[in-house]
């Protein structure tokens, strides 16, 4: 297996590189935080520039990354692999107060398996070693067809050794229909790789937080809601869930009962199908009823790309700006064969 080297600037740092492994995952190892979401070439959030040498560009969508931006020397890091040395220019991420946890590689012990909702399963895995990470990050499993797959840690830091995962299924999923909800059993084992993303709790902001998440969008934020929990709260919060129908409203005794047991906490349901408790509607309809000025709060978003759009915004109407939203995309199957058309901005913090 060849090896390469990849330069990246401004910061000049070396790193090495396997011509099998991308850049994104080779920088990360070594701690070096650049910019990424998806990880599967669909958003373009860690687009960078090529300098010099030869990157294979991977499965790169045309969405993401034109054809007149591959032509100028760009590329997409979470799927491009080397194919010489090699120099980028990225944005290398350095936040104050911000503490980065390296890749690592784990074994995990399938210890539970619970269908939660009609599409959702929650899949528990003890770990052969805790990982460190922000409450908000995600892991990526590995299929058994070597695929893999991103999921939001839904548990604290103080419980990095087992881990909860919320799982939905999506159609014709290789990794949901193809295994996590047909074969997958307790006692297996799993590839587990992590931690990823740059969405995760900044608890350095003292300001009142909005946590807005649709459908499986929760899972970071109940590992959000524990963290704050643990560190005895100092912090408002009030948490959106949206989901079409009551049936889809998993979790829902479990927040009630933190709501009743935590003052800074309230906890609002958001079914856009169904009335529930004398209201109906999506996140960012009843968003924008309760909120019509949000400034002087900070905003979690988490969901999919339609969702964190539209929740962006009533945010935004609302004259809360993006240095105060932080944000998470969850791309399925379909949107990774389709290509996002999200648009993104480079303000919106991930």
């Amino acid at each position: 297996m060849e090896t390469y080297t990849v330069t990246v600037e401004p910061i000049g740092a070396e790193i090495e590189c396997r011509e099998d492994q991308t850049v994104l995952d080779a920088c990360l190892r070594e701690g070096i935080w650049l910019p990424h979401a998806c990880t599967h070439g669909t958003c373009g959030t860690c687009k960078a520039q090529v300098l010099d040498g030869e990157l294979d560009l991977g499965d790169a969508s045309p969405y993401a990354l034109l054809d007149s931006e591959r032509d100028e020397g760009a590329a997409l890091l979470c799927v491009a692999t080397p194919r010489s040395d090699v120099t980028i220019e990225g944005e290398v991420d350095v936040e104050a107060g911000v503490e980065v946890h390296p890749v690592r590689d784990y074994t995990g012990t399938v210890v539970g398996l619970e269908d939660i909702a009609p599409t959702v399963r929650r899949v528990r895995l003890e770990l052969d070693r805790p990982i460190p990470f922000n409450p908000g990050q995600y892991v990526q499993l590995s299929t058994p067809a070597g695929e893999t797959r991103p999921y939001s840690l839904a548990v604290a830091p103080a419980d990095a050794t087992t881990i909860e995962l919320h799982v939905k299924r999506s159609p014709d999923g290789a990794a949901t229909e193809g295994w996590i909800f047909k074969d997958l059993a307790v006692g297996d084992a799993v590839p587990v790789s992590g931690p990823y993303g740059q969405f995760f709790l900044r608890p350095a902001r003292d300001e009142p937080i909005l946590m807005l998440a649709g459908g499986t969008g929760l899972a970071p934020m109940k590992a959000m809601l524990r963290h704050i929990e643990d560190l005895g709260s100092g912090h408002e919060v009030v948490l959106y869930h949206g989901v079409p129908t009551a049936a889809d409203l998993y979790e829902h005794e479990w927040l009630q009962e933190f709501a009743a047991a935590h003052g800074w906490f309230t906890y609002r349901p958001a079914l856009s199908q169904e009335e529930f408790e004398g209201r109906t509607g999506r996140v960012p309809t009843m968003l924008a009823e309760d909120y019509p000025r949000a400034s002087g709060n900070v905003a979690y978003i988490c969901g999919s790309p339609a969702f964190v759009r539209d929740t962006m915004k009533a945010l935004m109407k609302a004259r809360l700006f993006p240095r105060d939203i932080y944000r998470e995309d969850f791309f399925d199957s379909a949107d990774r064969a389709a290509g996002s058309t999200v648009v993104r901005s480079p303000l919106i913090r991930r």
